[in-house]
């Protein structure tokens, strides 16, 4: 008698399947690639102190605040949630945020912020495979050149063949418009791609552009809702044998 799988068993031999046979293996940034948010969250913190601005944000408000996609409309969020009648306007919000994003590169020049476990590791076993790669992320292009810069070298993106960065787009995640150009840039189809995520925005973004999901927790979405997902791991090494 055969026994039937169960649907968490179903979901890991459609993973281990997709690892071998996906066309593309398309990677968020953020949270994903390297465990990056404490670094924004000192760069923002940072970057209102050079601004000479009173504000700063504390692990539970930017908790809050990362249920918002992309940095300047964080900063907008925030200016809005304050009791002060004065809003910061849009320049000042795009000058915030370019400090914002020169005291990040800073910091991880000063500090690094290495690969999450498992994510080298992954991207070889691709690149053996003669899988291609791809970025589909809201953060911006300066902030993913200074991470992978720093973690693979100079020539980090002669690994990657689509690069789409969050301002490159009409709608930033949970929009699928980022995931929606990657797979313009790499002329695929979702079905034929894995995503690899870590928030419930990134799930939902990626699965409105019909890409599957593998989740790897991190820090800030640990618990957000995955149901969603084909497998959800604590990081990369967890993934399952092949």
């Amino acid at each position: 008698m055969t026994m039937a799988l169960s649907p968490a068993s179903v979901r890991v031999e459609e993973l281990k399947r997709l690892l071998v046979r996906a066309r593309a293996l398309v990677f968020d940034v953020d949270g994903t690639l390297a465990e990056t948010e404490e670094l924004h969250r000192q760069a923002f913190n940072e970057a209102f102190a050079r601004y000479g601005m009173d504000w700063h944000w504390g692990r539970t408000v930017y908790k809050e605040l990362l249920l918002t996609a992309g940095g300047k409309e964080r900063i907008r969020a925030f200016d809005s949630m304050r009791t002060s009648p004065q809003r910061l306007v849009d320049g000042e919000i795009v000058d915030l945020h370019r400090i914002k994003t020169a005291c990040f590169a800073d910091l991880l020049a000063s500090q690094g912020c290495p690969l999450r476990p498992g994510v080298t590791e992954l991207i070889s076993a691709a690149m053996r495979r003669g899988q291609r790669l791809a970025i589909a992320t809201t953060t911006s292009r300066e902030n993913i050149n200074a991470l992978l810069s720093a973690a693979l070298g100079k020539g980090w993106s002669d690994l990657f063949e689509v690069v789409v960065a969050g301002d490159e787009v009409a709608r930033k995640k949970p929009a699928p418009d980022v995931y929606l150009a990657a797979l313009s840039g790499l002329g695929l189809s979702g079905p034929e791609c894995l995503a690899i995520e870590d928030s419930a925005n990134g799930l939902l973004a990626a699965r409105h552009a019909d890409i599957p999901v593998l989740i790897t927790r991190s820090l800030y979405f640990r618990d957000d809702d995955f149901a969603e997902a084909l497998l959800v791991v604590e990081d990369l090494t967890e993934l399952p044998e092949i």
